[in-house]
């Protein structure tokens, strides 16, 4: 199956949080995004440029985490605040409330029946709740630190569980029982999920490391050491062959599962990318950042062969070949320089491994105020447009000065992409600041007028 690969694209970004977006996801018939800030608010931007957004206030502290129900019609938020709120997006907004841990809820998620929600906190546990009445239906007790996520498996028969006490942790929801923990990071997890098999999950990690297991077996898959900070999230296209990642280090990376490598590192965001999430099609991913911006991307890389992958079984391994968790041998993982992507369960030619080419597709988007934003995507090095097109075994190696002088494109690509967002920001704020000496002019105009309609006593 052979396709051509496209870069994607930067087609919206809405500005309206005042502090960190900490969550981000995706209604079911993407005509709206939900976001959650450090600023308690939760937010449902619409897709249309000519439909407003809704601002839902109610949260007394930070929102730590937002999910549509599967059919769309629910939002649920997590809350600083130790409480869980279900919202109906729409224009009134409304919700119901209720107090879900004794410590910050840190995540919460629905069943894919939509029946049931699982929240994480920071008193340690887990908990699972119906949707209906809000009711407390068990716990799950056995990390020893603060839990940053929790989220039901595909088919709802497992929940997987990461925390700050270096673990993930696999739960059947049947027997309430821990069936395997996954020990291997060296720091904090930040995140973690189920691949849309059902057959694998990937974490997210302090350590700046990405991971994928097989939860059959129980050994690593795969493990991507491509960010040069900690990475706070991760998502799965729903075709289960790429991987999109978040991290301090303001880039949100694209993974190909399949092949085992890096394939886009995306530059929006000034300042840590916090959240991101695939739409429920996979046509578009969301990012959100401490900049207080939400991004929307076109995909595009996976346009040519995305339905026909859609109806193909998920069966045994969701990524790349070779052998599981150890070391030796024939599967053994070989470790590159970060720039050249990650670590692998097959051989490689030179020509990955090397520094390689960078193209950059530079894409610029007007919001609603008519302000102008740049993204711009690099490709990783050797990165290939066909995945059916293999590279000539040592070709593509590039001398040492050739690589010194692309890093420093890049780099004064960095500069240039971070100049546009200052210069956005500061239009943005000229702008606000026209708006309200437009509308103080008004207001003085009124009462003008209204005292000169006013008779003389």
């Amino acid at each position: 199956m052979t396709s051509v690969m496209k870069d994607p694209t930067l087609e919206r970004h809405f500005k309206g949080h005042r502090d960190t977006i900490t969550s981000v996801d995706f209604n079911c018939n993407m005509k709206q995004i939900a976001t959650g800030s450090i600023d308690s608010c939760l937010m449902i931007w619409n897709m249309k440029p000519q439909m407003r957004s809704y601002r839902f206030m109610g949260h007394k502290d930070a929102v730590t985490s937002v999910q549509f129900s599967p059919s769309g019609h629910l939002v649920a938020s997590a809350s600083r605040d130790k409480t869980v709120r279900l919202w109906v997006p729409s224009v009134k907004g409304e919700s119901t409330v209720f107090r879900a841990h004794t410590g910050t809820v840190r995540s919460v998620s629905f069943s894919p029946d939509g029946q049931n929600l699982v929240t994480s906190s920071d008193d340690k546990t887990i908990k699972v709740w119906t949707v209906h009445r809000q009711k407390f239906l068990f716990s799950l007790h056995q990390h020893i630190n603060w839990v940053r996520c929790a989220k039901f498996s595909p088919d709802g028969r497992l929940i997987v569980s990461a925390s700050d006490d270096k673990t993930i942790k696999i739960w059947d929801k049947t027997s309430r029982e821990c069936v395997h923990s996954f020990c291997e990071h060296g720091g904090h997890v930040n995140y973690a999920d189920f691949h849309p098999s059902g057959t694998c999950i990937a974490a997210a990690s302090t350590d700046n490391t990405i991971k994928v297991w097989d939860i059959r077996t129980n050994k690593l898959l795969q493990h991507y050491q491509v960010h040069s900070g900690l990475v706070n999230c991760l998502s799965f296209h729903p075709s289960g062959s790429f991987l999109l990642t978040a991290s301090n280090d303001s880039t949100l990376k694209v993974l190909d599962l399949v092949e085992g490598r890096l394939l886009y590192t995306l530059h929006g965001h000034q300042g840590p990318a916090t959240c991101t999430a695939f739409s429920r099609t996979g046509e578009y991913f969301a990012s959100g950042g401490a900049d207080e911006q939400v991004m929307v991307w076109k995909t595009n890389f996976d346009t040519a062969d995305y339905g026909e992958v859609l109806r193909l079984p998920h069966t045994a391994p969701c990524v790349g070949g070779g052998g599981g968790g150890g070391g030796g041998g024939e599967g053994e993982r070989t470790a590159f320089p970060e720039d050249s992507g990650c670590s692998l369960l097959h051989s490689q030619t030179s020509s990955e491994t090397e520094q390689g080419t960078v193209q950059d597709s530079r894409t610029e988007v007007r919001n609603r105020s008519g302000s102008r934003t740049r993204a711009v995507s690099s490709r990783s090095p050797g990165a290939r447009l066909s995945s059916a097109q293999p590279e000539p075994q040592g070709a593509g190696m590039v001398p040492a000065v050739v690589a010194s002088t692309l890093e420093h494109i890049v780099a004064q690509l960095d500069v240039l992409t971070q100049t546009v967002a200052i210069l956005e920001q500061r239009l943005t704020l000229t702008e606000d600041k026209l708006k309200e000496c437009i509308d103080n002019q008004h207001q003085i105009s009124s009462h003008l007028q209204t005292r000169s309609q006013q008779p003389d006593v």
